[in-house]
């Protein structure tokens, strides 16, 4: 009887089992997600009435039309893997294709000619995105910021784009929609909202798409796409072409519901760092990303002045305070990229997670 005992006994030594890991249960994730996107739509309703115009035109606008680029850049670089650098170049063929169409074709509805901007720079984005067919990497770099200097020397040069304006700037044409003046502040901000909501929930299904897992493929492993049948050269022109429009898309609304003028120099190499950033910030392959990434490059400045102003007063002179920005700047970069190299979403990612699981063990 001992013995049968010590055969099916657990040794002294042994540890007992571990206890059983409590996972959230999927219908507990969809509630919380849904409750956030609805609270976050709430909330987008009812800023035109919670904020004044200053927040509404130097804030919301700029953050929206930004959001808007840096998903054209996440699809072509987060998700499909293309190192690009030339997005503010599609951003300008975009601002003006939109007016030319406006300056050729009087009466043209305001979202046709977004639209039609938006098509432009999408080809403008597959052709300078053949190179892509034969190389990768830092060469396909070069050749985007190719298309940089090339666009930004166009319009420069050739007036008709312009108008023939002596200073090649032009103003944007009068904002309607369906014959509801949008030329205030909030109608700014409707149009912009307006145009960023659908954009984005296209996005959000491509991506999970077949495109979508076509593109994460060939970002994956390249030859192995192609083993399994992806076309890889349909697929990287693709994505230059889709991501192209939307940077087209927002550099119409970045010119018409923002800045109200269309000029060259507003589109250049430090706008295409700046939508880079905004998507590695954020997080690269991530949609959600793309809105904190560029919340946060909008905001930073505006509260770091406030910071110093109320601290040492308006005293400090303003090129030692850009200078100081850009290291903070940096340096949070640097370490955001160190600690979380996934970006701002997954930070946000794993808080929720953290506190579902809390709410879970205090039920």
């Amino acid at each position: 009887m001992s013995s049968q005992v010590g055969i099916w006994s657990a040794p002294k030594d042994s540890a007992p089992p571990p206890p059983a890991r409590r996972v959230l249960a999927p219908a507990a994730r969809t509630t919380a997600i849904a409750g956030l996107v609805a609270l976050a739509g709430a909330l987008l309703i009812a800023l035109p009435l919670a904020v004044d115009d200053y927040v509404l035109s130097a804030i919301l606008v700029p953050v929206l039309a930004l959001s808007l680029a840096g998903i054209g850049q996440n699809l072509t670089t987060g998700y499909a893997g293309l190192l690009s650098v030339g997005s503010a170049a599609f951003m300008s063929v975009g601002a003006f294709a939109a007016y030319d169409l406006h300056f050729v074709a009087s009466g043209v509805p305001l979202l046709a000619s977004l639209a039609f901007g938006g098509a432009v720079a999408g080809l403008a984005g597959a052709v300078f995105g053949l190179p892509s067919l034969r190389i990768r990497g830092f060469y396909l770099v070069v050749s985007t910021l190719a298309a940089q200097f090339f666009v930004e020397w166009l319009f420069t040069k050739v007036g008709w784009f312009s108008g023939n304006s002596a200073s090649g700037v032009i103003t944007a044409p009068k904002l309607a929609v369906a014959g509801i003046d949008l030329s205030t502040p909030s109608g700014h901000y409707w149009l912009s909202l307006g145009v960023v909501v659908p954009l984005t929930l296209i996005a959000a299904n491509l991506v999970r798409g077949r495109i979508g897992r076509a593109w994460m493929a060939v970002r994956d492993m390249e030859t192995a796409a192609a083993v399994v049948g992806v076309r890889t050269a349909q697929a990287k022109l693709l994505a230059f072409a889709v991501g192209s429009f939307y940077c087209g898309v927002a550099g119409a609304l970045w010119a018409f519901a923002y800045l109200g003028t269309v000029e060259p120099h507003g589109f250049d190499l430090d706008r295409s760092f700046q939508i880079l950033f905004i998507v590695i910030l954020g997080g690269l392959g991530s949609i959600a990303g793309s809105f904190l990434g560029s919340a946060f490059i909008v905001l930073f400045p505006i509260l770091l002045d406030q910071s110093v102003s109320a601290t040492v007063g308006h005293s400090i002179d303003p090129g030692l305070l850009q200078n100081v920005e850009k290291i903070i700047f940096g340096s949070l970069v640097i370490l955001l990229l160190a600690k979380q190299p996934a970006g701002l979403v997954r930070l946000i990612q794993i808080a929720v997670v953290r506190a579902l699981r809390w709410r879970a063990r205090a039920a």
